[in-house]
């Protein structure tokens, strides 16, 4: 068996959510024939009408590959089903959580010879197909997780679907991947909902004064928290001991807040966060540059924003990121233009001649 015999021609996508839908979309952008399946019609047929692909008939060739795009509850069943029905397919599955998964695949007798457990590190705070992307997936990791004994023409296969789907496929072991998502993904989850929640029992002037910094570190307490509540309890041990590091930290500085107490200790744990956050790869996958902010006051019409990229794009300016706050209580918008300093003063000055209204 050789990659070369594994060609991807047709997947089969079980679950048709966010991510599921996103896959079937992102590989029928190539042509690669994708049938989906689940056990909400409704849902099912939403995933149709986005595009994602079509349900399977019992002519249809049997799959290259079964995707298990379902909660980390639900994966065993899938793949043990399809490990049945198709015995040449590669089987592989998006799940948050890698290594318990894998443990009960392989008790539940799914061939270790075709495992490949996979996820792509992308998402968006909206559920369901109506969520989905077709380019969710562009230049984003999907992490390989493949079972002991795995044939690597299967891994291949998988890596190969990664990269057919936009994404940029990175190999690592189950354990080391539950303990990467833990930092990453899920216990920021906890600490945005944790946030979020301090809003439930405040004044309504308290929660008028929240802007976009408040926006910006609650965004994803707003995803499905019983998916969220399947994954924590899957992944318990490597998120458990991340909230548990923080506590620490957040403990130390209790005490540092203290007037009595050495006031280095806040300063400390500020620095950390200046040099943590530093480390985040930034545009290309590289490090964030050093960036100077044009803020820009528009109206909240249509077009605005449209015409504020193209004035820019005749001036020659290349912008590296855009941030949009919205005005408490105006029809209008504040965009922040991050670009490179040595162009900030022709784009401010170019675009004061052409009447936007750029903020000093």
């Amino acid at each position: 068996m050789t990659p070369s015999t594994l060609a991807i021609h047709g997947v089969h996508v079980a679950g048709t959510g966010l991510i599921g839908t996103s896959i079937g979309m992102a590989l029928g952008r190539i042509g690669v024939e994708v049938t989906l399946a689940d056990r909400d019609e409704r849902v099912l047929a939403e995933a149709i009408g986005m595009g994602a692909g079509r349900p399977r008939t019992d002519d249809d060739r049997h799959p290259d590959v079964v995707i298990a795009a379902t909660p980390p509850g639900r994966v065993v069943e899938v793949l043990s089903r399809a490990a049945q029905l198709w015995p040449d397919a590669t089987l592989t599955h998006v799940a948050s959580v890698q290594s318990q998964t894998q443990i009960d695949a392989l008790d539940a007798g799914v061939p270790a010879s075709r495992l490949v457990g996979g996820h792509p590190m992308a998402g968006r705070e909206v559920s369901g197909p109506r969520g989905g992307r077709a380019d969710l997936f562009d230049d984003r990791a999907w992490v390989v997780c493949p079972a002991p004994g795995c044939d690597l023409a299967r891994v291949d296969q998988v890596r190969e679907l990664a990269r057919i789907c936009g994404s940029r496929p990175l190999d690592m072991s189950v354990d080391d991947h539950d303990a990467a998502v833990a930092v990453v993904s899920h216990a920021p989850q906890v600490l945005a909902s944790v946030l979020a929640g301090r809003l439930v029992d405040a004044s309504d002037d308290v929660v008028a004064l929240a802007g976009q910094g408040f926006r910006d570190m609650t965004r994803i307490a707003g995803s499905n928290p019983d998916l969220w509540a399947e994954i924590l309890r899957w992944n318990a041990p490597s998120v458990g001991a991340v909230i548990t590091g923080v506590a620490d930290d957040l403990r130390q500085l209790v005490d540092a807040l203290d007037a009595s107490a050495d006031p280095e200790g806040v300063n400390d744990l500020l620095v950390r966060g200046v040099l943590g956050q530093s480390r985040i790869p930034g545009k290309h996958g590289g490090r964030d540059g050093v960036y100077e902010v044009i803020s820009v006051m528009v109206k909240d019409e249509p077009g605005q924003l449209a015409s504020l990229f193209v004035a820019a794009g005749d001036l020659g300016v290349n912008l590296e990121d855009v941030r949009i706050e919205h005005v408490l209580g105006r029809p209008s918008g504040l965009i922040d233009l991050s670009v490179a300093p040595q162009v900030a003063d022709s784009l401010r000055a170019g675009l004061t001649r052409q009447g936007f209204d750029v903020r000093s």
